[in-house]
């Protein structure tokens, strides 16, 4: 996982690129974090870690799906709509019959999935703007598989930003140490790997 995504030849390659890396930014911010960690809220959102890695699984599922049903609607959900809201709320908490290693597994299969719907679909296909949503546009009749990838990478930052300060909020850790100790980077005068409070330098 490098610090930033690499150059890309293409339109296409440039979006998997910027995809991967809002992607890996969600496993550095759990890097040596355990369970009961992850499940905490020690800020004033009441978001956790694990959380927040179940929405983003959660929120790529269901847009890729558009991506990839277009340019129909992907089947409609079955179940009452009181038990679509109470798992769509279920998505941002880490239950305690939920562990770490557990979601990160979940969201690891998921963004190799959306990477493979964002390679193969043509990006000019048109997604079709559901009317039962009341804060999609409604004089808008389609987004493109383009628009979706942009927007998967428009949630992933800005949930990883969330992400950021919570894990601050634990344990002081950010992400450039949390991204070294990750990947194993060297470590500079500038840059050390993250490592547990008992394990650091006094």
């Amino acid at each position: 996982m490098p610090g930033m995504p690499p150059p890309a030849t293409d339109e296409r390659q440039t979006l998997i690129e910027f995809v991967a890396f809002q992607q890996n930014a969600f496993l550095a911010v759990a890097h040596g974090l355990t369970d009961e960690q992850a499940r905490s809220t020690p800020s004033v959102s009441a978001l956790s870690i694990g959380g927040l890695i179940k929405h983003v699984t959660g929120m790529q599922q269901a847009w890729t799906a558009r991506a990839e049903h277009a340019p129909q609607f992907p089947p409609p959900d079955p179940r009452p709509f009181e038990k679509q809201m109470a798992d769509y709320a279920d998505q941002y908490v880490m239950r305690d019959d939920e562990s770490l290693a557990g979601l990160l597994e979940a969201f690891k299969a998921q963004n190799a999935e959306t990477l493979r719907i964002f390679a193969e679909r043509d990006l000019d296909t048109a997604v079709p703007v559901p009317r039962d949503v009341p804060w999609f546009p409604q004089d808008v009749d389609n987004w493109s598989v383009r628009w979706v990838a942009m927007h998967v990478i428009e949630e992933l930052s800005r949930h990883a930003g969330h992400a950021d300060i919570i894990r601050e909020s634990i344990d002081r850790a950010t992400m450039y140490e949390l991204l070294a100790a990750e990947e194993q980077w060297p470590e500079t005068e500038w840059i050390k790997r993250w490592r547990p409070a008992e394990h650091r330098p006094a």
